[in-house]
C-alpha cells in the first residue's frame, strides 16, 4: 500500500517538529547531569504526568489491547487493569518520597538507603542489569511491535521492517542525546496528543461505518459476553468471549502480582522512568499530582478508543486466524481512513513508539552513566564530560537495542520472563522505605532468588503460570525474610542519614523523632483505597456511557464521586498535597 503525498507531508511535518523541540532544549540539557536526566528538577505536574502516560503508550499497546478484546472480550483487559492497585500505592506512599530523596536515579537510592561494599556492588550490578539488559529487552519488544505495524501497513518483509525501524530509532536516539529529558518530555506531550487524538478519530470513524451501524449496531453484532466488564471464574469459557480464568490466576492477578512482582513501568514502590518523572517534578506536590494524573489517564481515558476499534475489527475482519487478531487495528487504519488522516494515524504510532523509546534510552543511559561510569569508573569527571558520555551512551543503547530486536520473536515471551523473574522482589522495594530492618542483603536475595526458582520451576518441574508464579513469590519472600533476620542491620549512621533526608514514616524505631508528618499511615491507606475505587468507577462509567447503558453508567459515576469525596477528606488529613 502506498501513502499519498499529503500523508508523507504529515509525517515530514511531525518529524520536523520533534527535532525542533530537541534542538530548542539542547543548550539547557548540556549544563549538567541533573539537567540532562531530570530536566533541572523543575517540571510542572502536567508535563511530568503526560510524559508518563505517553511513555506507557507504546506501539504495541493498541495491538495488545486489540488482541485481548478480540479473543477474550473487554474483560480480557483485566490482565493489565489489575495493576492499578500498585500504581496508586506509588502515588500516595512513594511519589513525594522519591522527590524528597533528591537523587538522580532510582539506582542511586541503593547507596542512600544501604551502606558498605555490598551496597556499592548492588548499585553497580543493577545499573547494568536494569540500564542495559532489561532496558534493551524492553526496547526489543517495542521495536518488534513497530516492525509488525510496518509489515502489515506497507506489506514489508521482516528485514525491510527492521531497516525502517532502525531509521526511526536513529531519529529518536539523535533527539534524545541532544536534548536530554526536557526534549523527551516536551516531545512526549506533542506525541501523546497526536496519538490519542488520532486513535479517538479512528474509533469514531470505524464505528460509524455502514458495516458497524454505530454503537447500537456494534452491540447487536457482537458475540455474547464480549461486552462483559468482569471475567468469570472457571476452567474454560462456556459463553462467547468473556474472559474465563482459574481461581489461582484470579488470585495471582488481584492479590499478589501488583505488590510482589517487578515490572517496567509498574514497579512496586515506583521505579524506572516513573521514578525519574517523579524526581524531575518541581516539588513533592507536583510529583503526587503527576503520578495521580498518570494513573487516571492510563486506566480511565486511554483504553476506550482502542477497545472500540478492537470490537469493530471482530465484525470487519471475522476471518483473522489465531494470533492475527492484533493486526485488525492496523488493517482498520489502512482500509478506512482517507489520505492525510492515514498519515496522521501512522504518525500516531510513530509518536507512541518514539515516546517510549526516547524514555528507555534516556533513563537507561542515566543508570549507566550516573551509577556505573561516574560512581566506579570516573568519579572526578566534569559535568561537561559526563553529559558527553551520556550522549554517547544513548547512541550505544540504540545500537544494542536494535541488535536485540533482531533476535526477539514474541513479545509475550519477554513479558512472561520479566514478570516471573521479578516475582517476590516487590515487597522489599516497598518495605525498604518504611521498615528500618530491611538491609542490602534483603534486596540482593530478592533480586537473585527469583531467577533460580523460575529456572527450576520451568525446566525441572515443568510448572506454568500461575503455579510457577506463586512458587517463585513464596520461596523468594521466605528467602529474603530469613536473610534479613540472619544478617546484621544497616549501620545506625546510614539509617539516620536516610531517615533525616526522606522522613518516610513507618517503622523506624529511635530514628523517628516525631518530626515527620508522614508518620501516620492510616490516612494514606484511605487515600489509596478511595483513589482505586474512584479510578475503577470512572473507567466503568465511561465504558457504560459509551455503550449507552446510562442507568449503570450513572451508578458508577455516583460511586466514583463518593470515592472522590473520601479521597479529598483523607488527603487533607494526610497533608499530602502541601507544597
Amino acid at each position: 500500500m502506498h501513502l499519498s503525498l499529503l500523508d508523507w507531508a504529515v509525517i515530514a511535518v511531525y518529524l520536523v517538529i520533534t527535532l525542533s523541540i530537541s534542538l530548542y532544549f539542547s543548550k539547557k540539557a548540556g549544563k549538567s547531569l541533573g539537567d540532562f536526566f531530570l530536566g533541572g528538577r523543575n517540571l510542572p505536574w502536567y508535563v511530568a504526568g503526560i510524559s508518563m502516560v505517553a511513555t506507557t503508550f507504546a506501539a504495541d499497546t493498541p495491538l495488545a489491547v486489540t488482541e485481548l478484546v478480540s479473543t477474550q472480550g473487554i474483560s480480557g483487559n483485566w490482565l493489565w487493569w489489575n495493576m492499578l492497585a500498585g500504581g496508586m500505592l506509588t502515588t500516595f506512599f512513594f511519589a513525594r518520597l522519591w522527590r524528597r530523596a533528591n537523587i538522580l536515579t532510582e539506582i542511586e537510592f541503593i547507596e542512600l538507603r544501604y551502606g558498605g561494599k555490598a551496597a556499592a556492588f548492588l548499585r553497580g550490578f543493577k545499573s547494568v542489569y536494569l540500564g542495559l539488559i532489561m532496558n534493551v529487552m524492553v526496547i526489543g519488544w517495542v521495536n518488534l511491535a513497530m516492525m509488525t505495524i510496518l509489515e502489515v501497513f506497507f506489506g514489508l518483509s521482516s528485514q525491510d521492517a527492521l531497516f525502517y525501524t532502525a531509521i526511526l530509532m536513529a531519529v529518536v536516539a539523535i533527539y534524545s542525546s541532544i536534548s536530554g529529558l526536557l526534549g523527551v518530555v516536551f516531545s512526549d506531550m506533542v506525541q501523546f496528543f497526536i496519538a490519542m487524538g488520532a486513535c479517538i478519530y479512528l474509533a469514531v470513524e470505524v464505528v460509524s461505518l455502514d458495516q458497524i451501524g454505530g454503537i447500537s449496531g456494534l452491540k447487536a453484532q457482537l458475540p455474547e459476553g464480549t461486552l462483559d466488564f468482569f471475567p468469570k471464574l472457571g476452567s474454560a469459557s462456556d459463553v462467547g468471549k468473556t474472559l474465563t480464568i482459574s481461581l489461582g490466576a484470579f488470585l495471582a492477578y488481584t492479590t499478589v502480582q501488583w505488590w510482589s512482582s517487578w515490572y517496567p513501568g509498574a514497579e512496586p514502590g515506583g521505579g524506572g522512568y516513573i521514578a525519574q518523572r517523579m524526581m524531575s517534578a518541581k516539588n513533592e506536590k507536583h510529583s503526587i499530582y503527576a503520578t495521580l494524573f498518570f494513573q487516571i489517564a492510563h486506566y480511565c481515558l486511554r483504553p476506550w478508543p482502542w477497545i472500540i476499534v478492537a470490537l469493530c475489527t471482530l465484525i470487519l475482519y471475522p476471518d483473522l486466524g489465531a494470533g492475527e487478531e492484533k493486526f485488525g487495528f492496523v488493517m482498520a487504519m489502512k482500509d478506512f481512513l482517507p489520505s492525510g488522516l492515514k498519515g496522521l494515524l501512522l504518525v500516531a504510532f510513530f509518536s507512541a513508539y518514539m515516546s517510549t523509546i526516547s524514555t528507555q534510552l534516556n533513563w537507561g543511559a542515566g543508570y549507566l552513566v550516573n551509577d556505573l561510569y561516574k560512581r566506579f569508573i570516573s568519579p572526578k569527571a566534569s559535568e561537561k564530560k559526563l553529559v558527553t558520555v551520556s550522549r554517547i551512551t544513548t547512541l550505544i543503547l540504540m545500537v544494542v537495542g536494535l541488535a536485540v530486536s533482531s533476535q526477539i520473536n514474541t513479545i509475550s515471551g519477554v513479558w512472561a520472563f520479566i514478570i516471573e523473574c521479578g516475582a517476590g522482589l516487590g515487597l522489599v522495594l516497598i518495605l525498604r522505605w518504611y521498615w528500618w530492618r530491611i538491609n542490602v542483603w534483603s534486596e540482593i536475595t530478592a533480586t537473585v532468588v527469583p531467577f533460580i526458582v523460575y529456572a527450576l520451576g520451568k525446566w525441572v518441574f515443568g510448572l506454568v503460570f500461575p503455579e510457577s508464579f506463586f512458587l517463585t513469590v513464596g520461596i523468594t519472600t521466605a528467602a529474603w525474610i530469613a536473610v534479613t533476620f540472619l544478617t546484621t542491620p544497616e549501620k545506625d549512621s546510614v539509617l539516620h542519614n536516610f531517615y533525616q533526608r526522606v522522613r518516610p514514616g513507618g517503622w523506624w524505631k529511635e530514628f523517628n523523632d516525631g518530626s515527620s508528618e508522614d508518620g501516620k499511615l492510616g490516612p494514606l491507606f484511605v487515600c489509596w483505597l478511595s483513589a482505586i475505587g474512584f479510578t475503577y468507577s470512572f473507567l466503568f462509567f465511561m465504558g457504560k456511557f459509551i455503550f449507552q447503558e446510562y442507568t449503570t453508567a450513572f451508578f458508577w459515576l455516583a460511586f466514583g464521586l463518593g470515592c472522590f469525596l473520601i479521597l479529598r477528606v483523607a488527603a487533607k488529613k494526610a497533608k499530602i498535597f502541601r507544597d
